[in-house]
């Protein structure tokens, strides 16, 4: 897998070009800037830019008026490839606050390497209904040891909404959820994004997570994807690595709270 190429062709589909990712949301190009400006408490931020010493601080201000104006808290996804050099750096200067890096890792669905099959006891059950996606943040507290409040309605509007371009599983051991993850598709573009898919401590080591990459990658295969992309913790990347996938950036997100 050429890596420059690739991390050009996301940087287009999946930034530049963007569309949104939740109904009723909108996606707004100004100037070098793309952002995305979420429903009611949806997600908002800016996807991409494509700025320079020159117009970097101008272009901070700018957003933060107008997330201000409308009164939401928003989101810079910020890339270490993303220009200016110390972009992170303006961004903290002008109020925002920088959470921990995760690892922009890309694989070509075809070159990923066999990660096993579920360990005994264990089964795949898939989301289609209010009830699963209980079972699926249930599985997402237990691993995280965080509540999954936030999560619930994004998911419940995925489900009824765009159900077409969303697959959600949940890794059953019996009666309990060990793990949840899900995968979003973005019709027009070549990827399909992982997300979640974090184990309850009891089952970790097992090849669940593994399992759970396999399940979304041949979905993802069937449906004409070519690659997936993965924005790992530390804990994921290794197992992501072994799998096949390779880091190409790191991206941190910026909040501003007005």
């Amino acid at each position: 897998m050429d890596t420059s190429a690739v991390l050009a062709l996301f940087d287009r589909q999946m930034r530049r070009d963007t569309v949104a990712d939740a109904p009723g949301a909108r996606v707004e190009r100004v100037g070098e800037v793309v952002r995305q400006v979420g429903v009611g408490g949806g997600w908002s931020a800016v996807v991409w830019s494509g700025l320079d010493q020159a117009t970097a601080r101008s272009a901070i201000a700018e957003q933060v008026q107008y997330f201000t104006e409308l009164g939401r808290e928003f989101e810079w996804k910020l890339y270490s490839h993303d220009q200016p050099a110390d972009l992170g750096e303006l961004l903290l200067a002008a109020g925002f606050e920088a959470a921990p890096d995760e690892t922009l890792m890309i694989a070509r669905i075809a070159d990923l390497r066999d990660g096993g099959g579920l360990p005994e006891g264990v089964r795949l059950h898939p989301v289609t209904t209010p009830a699963d996606v209980e079972l699926m943040l249930s599985a997402h507290e237990g691993a995280f040891g965080t509540s999954a409040d936030w999560l619930r309605p994004n998911l419940l509007d995925m489900l009824a909404e765009s159900p077409g371009t969303v697959s959600m599983v949940v890794a059953m051991a019996g009666d309990m959820p060990v793990c949840g993850a899900r995968m979003e598709l973005h019709p027009g573009t070549e990827f399909a994004g992982l997300w979640g898919g974090g184990t309850v401590p009891a089952w970790r080591g097992r090849g669940i997570y593994r399992a759970l990459v396999a399940h979304r990658a041949k979905i993802a295969a069937e449906r004409g994807y070519r690659y997936l992309q993965v924005d790992a913790s530390e804990q994921s990347r290794p197992i992501l690595q072994r799998l096949g996938f390779a880091a190409l950036s790191t991206t941190t997100p910026y909040t501003y709270k007005p």
